[in-house]
């Protein structure tokens, strides 16, 4: 109990002028109970302490044995000495053991104890000296070795292990006393009836005390910046599109955005499919509701009111630009499978829903904002900067008379409301957009230029399909969410991010984030 000990503690230090450490003094008291103990008297001055950190070498269970029997050379060279006119090499297991015959007969070779005579083993020298195990020994003394080099040699070989040791050096504090009189912590009534309250030590308030931490639930970082991502949008005039599909066609995720059906992307090594069920409906119209109507449809927006749209037309229409062309392409010239197209993956980009938000726009072409904030997924090495499960922000604007400069322009302003003010341009290729440029953003923690964004304009052999106008022009733009929230929050690996490594303890302490500020 901690109350016991403070009395020991005071009584250690009654005769002392100095100090005392709690590791000679308590040696068998565990370091909750000493510390509880030295912060009752601590606080009201009794003593003075400062802890103490060390590291302590302890032998492993291989390191006990050399230190008591000898090191495997050693073994191995006494075996051969006994031996007068030599030992069988075949021999030797069966007097030192495997592990000794196989670890120390080299080693005695290295140090010159032994020959080798045809198929037997004889001394070199008439005395050796076992410094493995002199080493070890004052080690076992000492906890330590004054050579680092040497400890550190016995760490490679696993002969001993570090551990830290925490002590604490105590001395008598300016209201240090023999005695530690009990304090009492409440002013009850029969203290008042008595009038003991007149006699008792009340213990001071410590005004400085911390309070004891409330559990409460905490705002993951990448739901900071999301929400921060949905403000500027919100702000800039953009409606947010729903995004509650992870799994997608090949027609959506790929087909419809003019993705050949040969594009290294649809490899299995870079997107997850989905094996069961094997694939999918064509495309068509999204029901409203789960449950059917009075006469046994479902629901769907064209059967309330919204335009009539033909789904298998367009579908024939992109097949068609992929295998022959068409509106001025002469596409890509292959033969387009449909089972390709129907197949199921977990969708690769939120572009596939921009890509049906754009096909429904077709039905009453006007200027449009739309974003997405949403976890998409790909077959990734995963390493400081990728992972295989992230999210991805995209922003789409459909308007008459677009430029590749007012993107440009759009990128630095949208960029700048997130704080990232230095940016770079480097031109790309997308297959569903041209031109393309790929957006790098400076990365104070790491250094160096990150690649933050993708953007471009869309290609007419995606727009035209759907039914847009042909002076109709489309900016189109993706970026991670888990990269800007490394650049404002210092993360330097993103596995620290997201994933099995996150540490809580960041989760709940971090700051709130605004982008714009620095």
């Amino acid at each position: 109990m901690a109350s016991d000990l403070t009395f020991h503690i005071l009584e250690a230090l009654a005769d002392v002028d100095g100090s005392i450490l709690s590791a000679d003094a308590f040696p068998s008291v565990d370091f909750t109970t000493m510390k509880s103990a030295l912060d009752r008297l601590g606080s009201r001055q009794m003593i003075i302490y400062r802890q103490l950190d060390r590291e302590e070498a302890a032998l492993t269970p291989e390191g006990k044995d050399i230190a008591s029997e000898g090191s495997h050379e050693a073994k191995v060279f006494e075996a051969v000495r006994q031996a007068v006119d030599g030992l069988k090499i075949a021999d030797l297991p069966g007097i030192v053991g495997k592990e000794s015959a196989k670890v120390g007969q080299g080693k005695a070779f290295k140090e010159g104890w032994i020959r080798k005579d045809k198929d037997l083993l004889k001394t070199a020298t008439d005395s050796i000296q076992d410094a493995s195990r002199e080493q070890l020994q004052v080690i076992q003394r000492t906890r330590t070795h004054p050579d680092p080099k040497i400890s550190g040699d016995l760490r490679k070989r696993k002969l001993i292990m570090m551990h830290k040791v925490i002590s604490f050096e105590i001395k008598k504090g300016p209201n240090y006393a023999a005695e530690f009189v009990k304090e009492e912590t409440d002013l009850t009534a029969d203290m008042l009836a008595t009038g003991a309250w007149k006699t008792v030590k009340l213990k001071p308030y410590n005004f400085k005390a911390m309070g004891a931490p409330t559990p409460s639930g905490a705002l993951h970082p990448l739901n900071k910046v999301r929400h921060e991502f949905r403000q500027i949008f919100f702000e800039m005039g953009f409606e947010e599109m729903p995004t509650n599909r992870y799994v997608e066609t090949g027609f959506w995720n790929f087909d419809a955005l003019f993705v050949p059906q040969q594009h290294p992307a649809r490899d299995l090594q870079d997107t997850f499919y989905i094996s069961d069920p094997p694939q999918a409906d064509k495309p068509r119209a999204d029901p409203l509701k789960s449950e059917k109507l009075a006469d046994g449809t479902i629901p769907t927006p064209e059967s309330q009111g919204a335009p009539k749209q033909d789904y298998d037309s367009y579908w024939a229409d992109v097949k068609e630009v992929h295998e022959k062309g068409k509106y001025g392409s002469i596409g890509y010239r292959y033969p387009f499978k449909d089972e390709e197209s129907l197949k199921l993956v977990l969708r690769t980009h939120t572009t596939a829903v921009s890509t049906y938000m754009l096909y429904k726009l077709a039905a009453d072409p006007r200027p449009a904002r739309y974003f997405s904030i949403d976890r998409v997924f790909r077959n990734e090495t995963v390493d400081a900067t990728h992972l295989a499960e992230f999210h991805q922000v995209e922003g789409v604007i459909a308007d008459f008379g677009l430029t590749l400069g007012g993107l440009i322009g759009f990128m630095e302003v949208f960029f700048a409301k997130m704080g990232i003010h230095r940016l770079r341009f480097k031109p790309a290729y997308n297959p569903y957009t041209e031109p393309s440029m790929e957006i790098f953003g400076f990365h104070e923690g790491l250094d160096k230029w990150v690649e933050i964004g993708n953007s471009g304009m869309f290609r007419p052999e995606m727009l035209e399909p759907m039914g847009l106008p042909k002076d109709m022009r489309v900016y189109g733009w993706g970026l991670s969410l888990e990269r800007p929230t490394m650049i404002k929050y210092g993360v330097k690996n993103i596995r620290e991010l997201l994933g099995h490594k996150v540490d809580l303890n960041f989760i709940e302490s971090n700051p709130a984030v605004r982008l714009e500020k620095d």
